[in-house]
């Protein structure tokens, strides 16, 4: 999610000359080339991936680590993201930013990312260069140096970032706001990037616990694609990589669940550098190997890929109520996000802009899309895969995601195969699945000049909000309560109410627990709690 480089893209797509030409009908005919790889694990649990290609004098190695942002510790948010910054700091053996060196002075490159569920670091060099390289990733998986120098260095570098990529934007904190709120429970509600707060809060002991915990071998996944000699690779991996020890701790997974949405929320947030209103829309969808992957990304594609999209189509053109339009279906290991943002046109409300993409979500549900919609929206999935692969960064970028991600390194030659067979009823189907109103989760986010007295409170003191709630919730529960709750300066209100045995939200630590009576006919009074969340209004 997150690069180390400023300005870097954040997925590995390779520009080239000449872009594969697919006709109309072309996409159930395109047969994806092979990626030929072998695979091996070493006694200390590293496994190594590799691909042959000798089309180009390069070569690429990849490092994945299983350690995301979901990973991060409870009040750490962040920690992931920060260490693929520390890792291009000093080792045992090689001074800061000396990957650097090892890559750009040979006319070749280096970068890493951040997602909730990976770190991956990646370089491409001159095919003389793989022994060095592969020297220079056991060096540092065995000997970075994590001492408060480096710590602070670049826990102000990250701090920066946070700064630059979501408070300087007008709609950076929608795309923060999508991520911590659409799920309550599982730890991909702490984004990526983290927060300035826990950053500031974290110890150099947190740090190297955190390292000591998920940067090892039994962690790790090499990926060589290109040009080398494969008995020469095994041998400078056995040399290299095989010696260093699998630590005796336990290896933490996350088996935390999200649950499912039972009714609609809504949100609002003001920003003060919002030039125009947005809104969103997000929907829980499965995790990114389940068979519903590839029909949820062709929906995407029809809904908002290119000018000729429905959404731009709609939206954008014909009914001029927003300014731009799009669908992203966020698939993710353990559980996924489809979500829809929309930035209004100069005066349009977000009541307007709400209405015209339900309205495109219901026509997709209530009939299928046309075969030729169909069609061009496989073919530029298909044509990605394509221009992806023409690269060796690119083959081991999708090896090391069929391998980590989806838990099995052949799906990287049978997933094409899987895309090419979706039908306009696949799509139909996981429009209806998915896109309900019980599963959806509503911002408005809007400029400071939009609130009013009788839907937002001031930033500038601390405020009381009094009053009484009742109705009944999904499942028929009747209730009611009166409600005392205090919000700090700079936050706004939300609201929901929690039945019994359900999750609480996890808000920020400015919540409020009220008891509350339950009643539904024939039960007995069962007490409950409600809980007031909070979010900034920075």
């Amino acid at each position: 999610m997150t690069h180390r480089k400023p300005g870097a893209v954040l997925t590995l797509v390779v520009l080239f000359l000449m872009s594969p030409v697919l006709t109309r009908n072309s996409a159930a005919q395109v047969s994806m080339p092979r990626i030929n790889f072998q695979e091996r694990t070493l006694p200390n649990g590293l496994r190594v991936l590799s691909a042959v290609d000798h089309s180009s004098p390069t070569v690429a190695i990849q490092v994945w680590y299983h350690v995301g942002s979901k990973d991060d510790p409870t009040g750490r948010s962040g920690f992931a993201h920060l260490f693929e910054h520390i890792m291009f700091k000093a080792t045992k053996n090689m001074k800061s930013e000396m990957m650097d060196r090892l890559t750009e002075d040979v006319g070749g490159f280096n970068n890493a990312f951040t997602n909730p569920d990976v770190t991956v670091y990646y370089e491409v060099v001159p095919s003389n260069y793989l022994e060095t390289l592969l020297w220079a990733e056991s060096d540092r998986l065995s000997g970075l140096t994590v001492d408060e120098p480096n710590f602070k260095s670049e826990r102000s570098v990250v701090e920066e970032e946070y700064r630059q990529s979501y408070l300087a934007p007008p709609y950076g904190m929608l795309e923060y706001l999508i991520e911590q709120q659409s799920f309550t429970t599982h730890p991909y509600r702490r984004p990526t990037i983290g927060s300035i707060e826990d950053l500031d809060a974290a110890s150099l002991e947190n740090v190297r616990a955190f390292h000591n915990t998920f940067y090892r071998p039994d962690n790790a996944t090499l990926i060589v694609a290109g040009d080398f000699d494969p008995k020469q690779l095994n041998s400078w991996v056995d040399k290299y990589l095989a010696p260093i020890p699998k630590p005796a701790i336990a290896l933490p997974r996350v088996n935390v669940k999200e649950p499912e949405r039972t009714a609609e929320r809504r949100i609002t947030h003001y920003a003060a550098n919002v030039p125009l209103p947005a809104i969103a829309l997000t929907y829980l969808t499965p995790p990114e190997r389940n068979a519903d992957a590839e029909p949820l990304r062709v929906a995407a594609t029809i809904l908002a890929q290119g000018e000729s999209s429905r959404l731009y189509r709609s939206l954008v053109y014909e009914q001029q109520v927003a300014q731009s339009a799009d669908a992203t279906p966020d698939l993710r290991e353990d559980a996924s996000v489809f979500y829809f943002k929309v930035v209004l046109a100069s005066g349009k409300k977000p009541e307007e802009g709400e209405r015209a993409l339900l309205a495109e979500i219901k026509k997709m549900q209530d009939a299928p899309v046309t075969k030729a919609e169909l069609d061009k929206a496989k073919n530029q999935l298909v044509t990605d895969e394509l221009r992806q692969r023409e690269t060796s960064n690119g083959k081991a970028l999708a090896l090391g995601s069929a391998a980590v991600l989806l838990g099995d390194p052949n799906r990287v030659n049978t997933d094409l195969a899987k895309l090419q067979a979706v039908t306009a009823a696949d799509v139909q189907r996981v429009m209806k699945k998915y896109f309900t109103e019980a599963n959806r989760l509503v911002i408005y986010y809007l400029p400071e000049s939009a609130k009013s007295n009788a839907t937002s409170k001031t930033t500038d003191q601390k405020n009381q909000d009094q009053g009484a709630f009742g109705g009944k919730t999904p499942s028929g529960y009747s209730f009611s309560f009166n409600f005392n709750v205090s919000l700090a300066p700079g936050f706004s209100q939300v609201t929901r109410a929690s039945e019994p045995g359900e999750n609480r939200l996890n808000g920020f630590p400015l919540s409020l627990v009220q008891k509350i009576t339950w009643l539904k006919p024939g039960a007995n009074e069962i007490t409950s709690s409600f809980e007031i969340q909070t979010v900034p209004t920075l």
